[in-house]
């Protein structure tokens, strides 16, 4: 890996984490979104051009009180073989079901990919549009999941994701 590609990781980590930041600091109005939740993700991604990759990745879960909409930033990473992508996302997500039920979802969103190599006609980085649904899984002081994901970019993704929002309050 060249040191270019080092400096431009570096460089998208400290401003997903500077942005992460920020939304936790800022005070909120009741009718504003607050952060509910926040937790861990791990799957399998199916990139083009690799073979199924294992991704590990953290988000976090924003809630406008008295909707069914959240607003779900989250950082996620696969490695295969001489290839990998660091991914901050900005995802929207809307559950059907009332808060605290067994229930689907679906969302959609984009994401900045920063690969280890060039991808296809662009030289390493690329922003996709995030399609996304799966369950939601509440239990007492925390929410479980599992979702499947598509990635449309220049280095199109397909995966299976599970994690765990851990409740922050409300």
């Amino acid at each position: 890996m060249n040191a270019t590609m080092n400096s431009t990781r570096s460089g998208l980590t400290v401003i997903a984490a500077a942005l992460a930041l920020l939304l936790v600091t800022i005070p909120t109005p009741a009718s504003a979104f607050s952060l509910v939740g926040a937790g861990p993700r791990i799957g399998v991604m199916d990139p083009d051009g690799a073979d199924g990759a294992l991704t590990v990745g953290a988000g976090l879960d924003f809630e406008q009180s008295g909707t069914r909409v959240h607003l779900v930033p989250s950082l996620l990473y696969w490695n295969e073989n001489d290839l990998s992508d660091i991914n901050p996302n900005f995802d929207v997500m809307y559950h059907f079901n009332s808060a605290g039920r067994v229930g689907p979802y679906l969302g959609g969103g984009l994401g900045i990919h920063a690969y280890s190599q060039d991808g296809p006609g662009d030289p390493g980085t690329d922003v996709g549009a995030n399609l996304f649904g799966g369950v939601l899984f509440p239990s007492h002081g925390a929410t479980f999941f599992m979702e499947g994901r598509a990635v449309i970019a220049d280095r199109d993704q397909i995966g299976l994701l599970g994690g765990v929002n851990l409740f922050l309050g409300r």
